[in-house]
Formats: C-alpha cells, structure tokens, sequence
C-alpha cells in the first residue's frame, strides 16, 4: 500500500505488517489512517477472512510517536486554531486519532491475530491486545510503560488487559513496571502461545488460515457472541442468546452443504 505499512493476502488471510522499523513501528497519524483504510477493505469484501497483524522487526510496535501526543500535532486536519476550541478538546482529539491506530482492529468482525515479534509498548501493547488472539515469538516485550513517562494508562489498556490477563497480571505490568517476554506472557494468558521466532509468522499464518476458511458471516457472528459474553448475566441468558444465532446458522446455505458433505462421506464408509 504505501511504505508506512505492507498488506499481502494468501488463501484468505491478510496480513498487515507496520514497515516504518527504523522508527520501531510508532504509531504516527499517517499511519493510523492507513491501518483504516486497510480495514475497511478487508472488510468490505469476501476475499478476507482473518487478518494478522505484525511488525517489520526488531520491533511489533513501540507505541504512539510521541509528536502526536497531546494534540493534533503532526497531522491530519485543522490545527490548533480554529475559533472556540481549547487546549483540553485538541489534546483529546489528538489522542483519539492515535487511539484509533488499535481501536480500528478491536471493532473489526474479522478474526484477528497479532504476531508480536519485538517490543510490544504502550499503544503497540494496545494493539496487539487489540487483536483476539496473540501469538509471541520469545524476543518479544509486552511493556505497558506508561506510568515511567509520568502517563496515565489510555485507550482501554487497563480494561483489554485486566480482560485478557486478569487483575494480578494487569496490576503487575501498569503499577509495578514488569515487562514480559513471549514466554511469560504465554505462561500468563496474556498470549496464546509462544512460538520460536523463525516459526512465527507461518504459525500466525496457519492458525488465521483455519479462521478463514470458515464461513465468513458465521465466524463473524460467533465473535460477536464471544464479545457479549461479558456483559451476559447468566448460563440461561447465553443459551438464549446462542439458540437464536445457531438456529440462523442452520438456515445458511453453507451449513447445508456442509451437512451434505458430511453425510456423503460417512455414506461411503
């Protein structure tokens, strides 16, 4: 696409590399809107079914460029002038725009899968937990970092990980200063599994694959399913819920076919 970030698609699998490594993959504004537009295409059609997202090394993402903090500095749009505007309101709309770096892959339906390669810090941590899966070589870094530049924690990485890790991983990383590598993270949920560097993008490759090749409109719904479970009150409120979706599901042609496949191998057994 251009050179701030590389999109290839294989057998239904996009994968977005950040490809700025003699800046460690920051964050810019840039940037951000071409991890957008790459979205909204993967999306817009067929042709993807899961995205990987990883750095070009040494680094996965060394956060947000710290020009593009506290205000629209650096990019995209009006300035700080613009009549009735105030510090305050510029600095979050500059930090948003940053945000939106990793906040673009937490709302996209696909199935995502971040191969963390290298240093994963502050707003590269929040796009890796950004992603539903993550995979880690063991020369990555997951490193919250912001409490040590005297930040407070933003974009929901309080949130994504005390989700993915739990209170004594999350309090351990934001208020006590730990960085994991891949092997600890793994240990600690915060990846899905550590991988030997060399294996990790075919390993990242080859689990998205199995995301892609389900149904795409299914594997859509069952992660809009995975996302409600939080807010879900009850056993008896997700059987309600999956009774609907699984009862649309057999109403898809792909299940069909799929059944009629089935039937038609067990037949010639």
């Amino acid at each position: 696409m251009t050179e701030s970030i590389t999109v290839a698609v294989v057998d239904g699998v996009a994968t977005l590399t950040l490809n700025q490594p003699e800046r460690r993959n920051a964050l810019t504004l840039p940037m951000v809107d071409e991890i957008s537009a790459a979205f909204d295409s993967f999306e817009s059609g067929d042709d993807v079914g899961a995205v990987v997202v990883t750095g070009a090394p040494p680094a996965f993402c060394a956060g947000a460029d710290l020009g593009h903090l506290g205000g629209g500095g650096g990019g995209g749009g009006s300035g700080g002038g613009q009549g009735g505007g105030s510090a305050e309101g510029d600095g979050q709309r500059g930090m948003r725009s940053i945000y939106e770096g990793f906040l673009r892959v937490a709302r996209s339906p696909l199935p995502t899968l971040a191969a963390v390669n290298g240093a994963a810090v502050g707003a590269g941590m929040n796009l890796a937990l950004a992603c539903d899966v993550r995979l880690a070589s063991p020369r990555a870094r997951f490193d919250t970092r912001f409490l040590q530049l005297g930040l407070h924690p933003g974009g929901g990485h309080t949130w994504m990980l005390h989700r993915a890790a739990g209170p004594q991983t999350a309090a351990a990383m934001v208020l006590f200063g730990e960085v994991f590598d891949g092997e600890t993270a793994a240990r600690c949920g915060l990846a899905w599994r550590c991988v030997p560097e060399e294996e990790l993008l075919t390993a990242a490759g080859a689990m998205a694959a199995r995301a892609a090749s389900f149904p795409r409109q299914l594997a859509r719904r069952a992660k809009e399913t995975l996302r409600r479970v939080p807010d879900l009150q009850s056993h008896d409120e997700a059987v309600d819920h999956e009774l609907e979706v699984q009862l649309w599901s057999m109403q898809q042609p792909a299940f069909r076919e799929r059944l009629a496949d089935m039937s038609r191998r067990i037949s010639q057994r």
